[in-house]
C-alpha cells in the first residue's frame, strides 16, 4: 500500500488486488449499516473473494449487524444525537435531518466502493472529490473503531502499540500461544492502514496540491 500523493490534479493511492477488497468490503458493510443497498450484490465486483482470503473476510460478516437497530453504538456514531440531553430536541432533529444525512453518506460511500472495484493497482481520486472521499472514509474508521471499543484518542493509541507488541510476538508463536485475537489484530491493522490513508489524502487537500 501506497498513500496518496499529487498527479495530474488528482490524488492517486496504490493498493494491491488484496487490500482492494478487504477495503471494499468493509465499505460496503458500513453502507448495509445505514440502511443502504448490497454494494456488492447490485453487480458482480471485479474483484475477486480470494480463497487465502476468506477465512479473514469471514468475520467481517457481523460488521454491519443490525442495520436498523436505534442503540448500536457504531450507527449512533455515524448519525450521533444533535443533543443528548434533550430527548425531544433530539428527535426532532434526526427527523428532520436524518433521511439526508444517510443518503449523503451513502452516496459518498457508494462512490468509494465504485473507485475500489474498478480493479488495477491505483486508487485515484479526482480533485473535487477529496474532501467527500475524506468524509466517507471518516465513517468507516468511525464503525470500525466502535467495534473495536476505541472511545478517545488514548485507546486508538494503546490499540496501535498492541498491534506493534502483537506483530513481534508473532515473529516467534501462534495467536494462542501469546494470547492474541487474531481478528482485533487484523482490525486493528484495518483501522491503523485506513487512518494513514486518510491522512495522506487530506494533507493534499491541506496543503493545495488537490
Amino acid at each position: 500500500m501506497r498513500g496518496f500523493s499529487a498527479r495530474d490534479g488528482a490524488a492517486v493511492a496504490a493498493l494491491d488486488e488484496d487490500e482492494r477488497l478487504v477495503i471494499a468490503r468493509i465499505v460496503a458493510d458500513v453502507g448495509l449499516l445505514l440502511g443502504g443497498e448490497d454494494f456488492g450484490g447490485e453487480r458482480q465486483s471485479p474483484l475477486p473473494h480470494r480463497e487465502e482470503l476468506s477465512e479473514a473476510l469471514a468475520f467481517l460478516d457481523g460488521l454491519a449487524d443490525s442495520p436498523a437497530e436505534p442503540d448500536d453504538p457504531a450507527l449512533l456514531r455515524l448519525l450521533p444525537n444533535a443533543a443528548p440531553e434533550d430527548r425531544e430536541v433530539a428527535d426532532e432533529f434526526r427527523r428532520l435531518t436524518e433521511d439526508d444525512l444517510r443518503a449523503t453518506k451513502l452516496h459518498r460511500l457508494r462512490r468509494m466502493w465504485d473507485d475500489l472495484s474498478t480493479g488495477g493497482t491505483e486508487w485515484t481520486v479526482p480533485a473535487e472529490d477529496v474532501m467527500a472521499t475524506a468524509a466517507a472514509l471518516t465513517d468507516v474508521r468511525l464503525v470500525i473503531a466502535s467495534r473495536l471499543g476505541l472511545e478517545r484518542d488514548e485507546d486508538a493509541e494503546r490499540l496501535h502499540h498492541e498491534i506493534a507488541e502483537a506483530t513481534a510476538a508473532l515473529e516467534e508463536s501462534s495467536p494462542s500461544e501469546v494470547g492474541i485475537d487474531p481478528e482485533r489484530l487484523w482490525l486493528g491493522m484495518v483501522y491503523d492502514a485506513l487512518t494513514w490513508l486518510q491522512e495522506s489524502l487530506v494533507s493534499l487537500r491541506l496543503g493545495g496540491q488537490g
